[in-house]
């Protein structure tokens, strides 16, 4: 554990205070929610809302993606985000002269990614769900893409992540630790997905975290670990570039927990330098000459630059700057363990083809 580390760490217990505070305001918050002084809104539409109870860094993202990819075959599927650091407000559908600034960069990512799929922003969920169903009158289902901890409206299917090295029921609230929500609105979820998990974990731990979770016996939960893909050219996913021992890699990333992606780098190529910068980092002209200029010292015959698909969308914008310079993009998705992805995809695709069912039952 270096200096830094340390330091951190010792600040953010100075903090406590403050955690505290913020603490009660969630649990009152909460409290007001569970016992109707405030109200949830209730769609009589399979919505399905994917969310953690920490800050940053638990695989959304991906996941969402997971979720997109295995749905969209099935049903008219929407994703609908806050549009997090864009420079717009309100209500916004994408289009194809849409650009990361006015949705932000994970929704631009997606319509990317899945140009068949509707891909819709709103910090208001409430009004921006109506909104979306009036644009796609044959939408079947939408995927709330970090929406767990806005109880205005009440989700059919809650799916919240956690990750395996941060596990919520070990964290306490921001700022000394990364909660942003109380550990028992756990209680919320219908199934609990624990992300990032090693390749190799064993039952032993498995049943371990199982017993520091404690499902309640209407809940389900999986555990996923991180599939890289192989790289692929920012402007031409056709060019891919297979990573080797041989490899010197300047990795550029602004994402919230980057570190399974070095470790990741640090097992597969000879060497990666790397240039961080803050999570949602918007690019600029000034970025770009610091990254190339540390890029051009880099001596070896076999060298590339590997980003993310989230900083991706920042940096398309750069073609002529980058137009030269091999920079690829490598692609994540979540791959679940214990041969639990039967089992998932069919929950998911009975959620939505029962729907109706179900809220006739209710």
């Amino acid at each position: 554990m270096n200096f830094n580390t340390i330091f951190l760490k010792s600040f953010r217990v100075l903090l406590l205070p403050f955690a505290l505070v913020y603490g009660f305001i969630i649990i009152i918050r909460n409290w007001l929610y569970d016992k109707n002084y405030l109200k949830s809104a209730q769609f009589n539409f399979p919505l399905i809302c994917v969310g953690n109870l920490a800050v940053g860094g638990t695989g959304k993202s991906p996941m969402v993606e997971y979720l997109v990819q295995l749905l969209k075959l099935h049903f008219k599927t929407a994703t609908l985000s806050r549009g997090y650091k864009r420079k717009t407000k309100g209500y916004a559908l994408a289009n194809v002269n849409t650009t990361a600034l006015e949705i932000g960069d994970e929704p631009m990512q997606f319509h990317i990614k899945f140009p068949d799929v509707a891909v819709a922003v709103g910090e208001e969920r409430i009004v921006a769900i109506p909104q979306l169903l009036h644009d796609v009158p044959d939408l079947q289902v939408i995927i709330l893409d970090d929406a767990f901890q806005h109880r205005e409206v009440r989700a059919g299917l809650n799916i919240i992540l956690t990750e395996y090295s941060n596990i919520y029921t070990n964290d306490i609230f921001l700022p000394t630790g990364d909660l942003r929500d109380q550990r028992g609105s756990a209680k919320r979820a219908d199934i609990i997905i624990v992300t990032k998990c090693p390749t190799n974990i064993s039952q032993d731990k498995k049943y371990k975290l199982l017993r520091s979770i404690k499902p309640k016996p209407h809940q389900r939960v999986f555990f996923t670990t991180i599939d890289y893909g192989t790289p692929y050219h920012i402007y031409n996913k056709q060019d891919e570039w297979i990573l080797t021992p041989n490899d010197e890699v300047l990795l550029v990333c602004g994402i919230a927990n980057p570190k399974p992606l070095k470790e990741y780098l640090l097992n597969t190529v000879h060497t990666y330098y790397q240039k961080d910068y803050s999570d949602h980092h918007i690019f600029n002209i000034d970025d770009l000459n610091e990254i190339k200029e540390r890029f051009n010292n880099i001596r070896s015959n076999r060298k590339l630059i590997i980003t993310t698909e989230k900083d991706a969308v920042r940096l398309m914008k750069f073609s002529d700057e980058l137009k030269d310079i091999p920079l690829y993009v490598l692609p994540v998705k979540p791959a679940f363990l214990f041969d639990d992805t039967t089992v998932f995809n069919n929950l998911m695709i009975d959620f939505v083809r029962n729907f109706k069912l179900t809220i006739h039952e209710k």
